[in-house]
């Protein structure tokens, strides 16, 4: 099966998981307190998408 979309791809599904579950678990607790901390975590686990996208962006050209 074909895949044409990086958004049909059940790693970028699950990283999107990833990061709404990092978002909610960095809103509360210590990391409220550490805004820096909690940014470099959320930033980590949206690089995640980000990556899968890119390649699959290279390797459908």
């Amino acid at each position: 099966m074909k895949v044409n979309r990086f958004e049909d791809l059940d790693c970028w599904k699950e990283a999107r998981v990833l990061v709404r579950k990092v978002y909610e678990a960095t809103r509360d607790g210590a990391f409220q307190r550490d805004f820096r901390l909690a940014g470099q975590i959320q930033s980590a686990a949206a690089s995640v998408m980000a990556n899968i996208t890119e390649g699959f962006t290279r390797r459908s050209e």
